[in-house]
């Protein structure tokens, strides 16, 4: 059966060994239909995903901008985003780039869609951008590294778009499953910057002091769009908001 649908796959439950369950495959990038059928997965998800062929399970291309996450248990399976969505992202790395221009030693460096892997609550990110030391950014064995850990990152920076918001924020109380808000705590991730544009919101929020046994931030501190976002040390960032917009309603992302 084909539904079509604008919002992104999801499997509801753990797949286990030899156990069937129904998911919403993409058929193609770009295009917001989904093919129903009954999946049978040869390794438990999490498993499939720290090998990188979740998507070959899944029968998805791997084509570079179509993301499968392991959120709260389930599969997420996303598109790439669009051109604003993207422009933040870079302007943040920018402000990285530009303290670091005056100051080599600076010790921090930025990636983009590096897959973050929590191994306490096997769940499997791609976060649009983490920011880690230096001497995790030159480390050679980390060259061919497929994924990267709480220990070698210092923020994990997640822009919403309107179908994925939910998986990125504090889960509300209609919430059933955890988000990535609760798996960055749970992993003890000290720092998440979380850029939500929702025209509601249209916000930046700095989360901070995880608590991993309960998984939840202790303390945040929050910018509207159109404030400088004054990050604090150990980074010692500014990042100029004023050309961020909210996402459009009549637009996915």
């Amino acid at each position: 059966m084909t539904t079509i649908t604008e919002r992104p796959a999801t499997l509801s439950e753990k797949p286990r060994r030899g156990g069937s369950r129904s998911v919403d495959r993409r058929r193609a990038v770009g295009v917001p239909a989904m093919l129903h059928e009954q999946l049978e997965l040869s390794k438990p998800a999490y498993e499939l995903w720290l090998e990188g062929q979740l998507h070959k399970e899944l029968g998805i291309p791997d084509d570079g901008r179509t993301r499968i996450e392991i959120i709260g248990g389930e599969i997420v399976v996303s598109p790439g985003p669009l051109f604003h969505h993207a422009r933040i992202v870079t302007d943040i790395q920018t402000a990285f780039i530009l303290k670091q221009g005056p100051a080599p030693d600076y010790p921090w460096r930025c990636v983009q869609v590096m897959d973050f892997n929590l191994p306490r609550i096997e769940d499997g990110y791609i976060p649009d951008l983490i920011v880690l030391p230096t001497s995790e950014y030159e480390d050679p064995s980390n060259a061919n590294a497929q994924h990267l850990t709480a220990k070698k990152i210092g923020i994990a920076v997640e822009v919403t778009s309107k179908w994925t918001a939910a998986d990125d924020r504090e889960p509300g109380r209609k919430r059933v499953r955890p988000t990535k808000w609760n798996g960055y705590a749970h992993e003890e991730v000290e720092y998440y910057l979380l850029v939500d544009r929702a025209p509601d919101k249209a916000k930046v929020t700095l989360f901070t002091e995880p608590n991993p046994a309960r998984g939840m931030y202790l303390s945040e501190q929050s910018w509207a769009f159109g404030e400088p976002v004054m990050l604090p040390q150990p980074f010692g960032v500014e990042i100029p908001t004023s050309a961020w917009e909210p996402w459009e309603e009549d637009q996915g992302q």
